[in-house]
């Protein structure tokens, strides 16, 4: 939606560069110069930035505002006619070159309305498709066999703008048949016991708990179970008057149901930053290190004949798997046996590891891994599969750093935690990034990693 977003706004000023200053309109008011396109890209780009963080901040990219027409051309017009005001604004007192016209800038108005409007209401109609509603989908079962779970279920049954589909109830802490629930069309899957069990089955993107008997210890339960699956939990409230930080009301054909406030780093535009950023960087980083990666390959070859990129499968985002490419800095036979970590001095380790070590080296093919999109410059280190699945059940809010792309460098490994470090203390690093995460934060990171050499080993 952003990319065509910025290509629609593009286009749109680009039709008010050419109506303005090639056809008869050049003649109108003050007499134009012979400007050249070109001339305008650098305030162009700009404005199409500005655009779309306009946009982003009238949270015109929600899924509840794309699916329904009468919100979101509103909101394209509010958000279109805010960006012309306080782009024209400015051109004026900052005095921008080449100046602006403002004739084309009303234009522009104009046409960049017109195209982003027919280009959102031309995707809402590819939405509204049967196949492409299947794909976008997201799958629901509700944690309540009681009177709001009905209510909630039978809203979402006769309101079709919304991408859920509820695949059915699960009792809570009344035992069955202790209900005054009516017959639903809903199945009934199981019982609170058999959660685990219903989440391998049905593999849903979303838990509603509707009992609100359950106690803190079984909550507690839900929450990891939820974050082990990553199924995103949801609670109905009694009431809509609700004073919890931290908390965000939201409504499903007049339901109100809580959810986690949306992390920065998942919003759209933030994801967008920092995909930018990570190609700039990936292009940079790739170019720019060959002739070291070349040395140090020289340099292994020598030393320990074998293959020079070492390759691992990794878990990812939303726990995908994904190859991870490195520099080798131990010998071939390295790890014959379980998977462990390196530790300090570690007999596996090749003479030039150490210095690769130290300096990051031995991470610098991961630029490839970065330009796929499998990582990001920053984020939590990936973690192999097969130690994972003892991590995520023995240590609280693992699975959350997998909510985000795995990173060549992260906030943990600034402070020192990494190699044979506490791994609990690195989960609490990488969830304070993750919750606290701004674009500087990102650039701090990246400059500190060549600069901290505590632990690298």
């Amino acid at each position: 939606m952003i990319a065509g977003d910025v290509l629609f706004a593009y286009l749109g000023l680009a039709l008010g560069f050419f109506l303005r200053f090639h056809t008869p309109l050049k003649e109108l008011g003050v007499p134009a110069e012979n400007l050249d396109f070109v001339d305008y890209q650098a305030l162009l780009g700009l404005a199409v930035l500005f655009l779309v963080l306009t946009y982003s901040h009238l949270n015109l990219y929600s899924w509840k505002v794309l699916l329904r027409p009468r919100r979101f051309l509103p909101g394209t017009l509010q958000g279109t006619t805010f960006w012309f005001v306080v782009f024209a604004c400015f051109s004026i007192v900052l005095k921008f070159e080449p100046q602006i016209s403002r004739f084309f800038m009303i234009i522009s108005w104009f046409s960049v309305l017109l195209l982003i409007s027919g280009w959102k209401y031309g995707f809402y109609r590819v939405l509204q498709s049967s196949q492409m509603r299947a794909n976008l989908v997201q799958k629901i079962v509700v944690l309540g066999w009681n009177e709001e779970s009905a209510t909630l279920t039978d809203a979402i049954y006769r309101d079709h703008s919304h991408p859920y589909s509820v695949q059915g109830l699960i009792h809570g802490t009344h035992p069955e048949g202790e209900t005054d629930l009516p017959n639903t069309i809903y199945p009934v899957l199981g019982g609170l016991h058999d959660l685990e069990t219903i989440f391998e089955k049905q593999r849903p993107d979303i838990l509603v708990i509707a009992d609100l008997d359950l106690n803190r210890e079984q909550l507690g339960q839900i929450a990891k179970l939820c974050e082990i699956h990553y199924v995103q939990m949801k609670i109905v409230p009694t009431m809509f008057q609700i004073f919890l930080s931290g908390l965000r009301l939201e409504t499903v054909s007049g339901r109100p149901l809580l959810g986690i406030e949306e992390l920065a780093i998942l919003r759209p535009v933030n994801q967008l930053a920092k995909r930018v950023m990570d190609i700039i960087g990936g292009l940079v980083g790739l170019i720019g290190s060959f002739p070291v990666m070349a040395i140090i390959a020289f340099l292994i070859y020598r030393e320990d004949p074998g293959p020079i990129l070492y390759r691992q499968l990794r878990t990812g985002r939303n726990g995908r798997p994904f190859t991870i490419y490195k520099l080798r800095s131990m010998r071939t036979d390295a790890e014959k046996g379980k998977a462990q970590w390196a530790v300090e001095n570690d007999p596996r380790r090749l003479k030039v590891g150490a210095f690769m070590r130290a300096w990051n080296i031995d991470e610098l093919p991961q630029f490839w891994n970065i330009l796929k999109g499998e990582m990001s410059l920053v984020g939590p280190r990936p973690e192999r599969p097969e130690l994972i699945v003892n991590f995520e059940r023995n240590i609280d809010h693992y699975n959350h750093r997998h909510v985000v792309k795995p990173g060549l460098t992260g906030w943990a490994q600034i402070n020192g935690l990494r190699g044979n470090t506490s791994l609990a203390d690195r989960i609490r690093y990488d969830i304070y990034y993750i919750d606290n995460w701004n674009i500087f934060m990102d650039v701090y990171i990246c400059l500190m990693t060549f600069l901290k050499q505590e632990n690298a080993y």
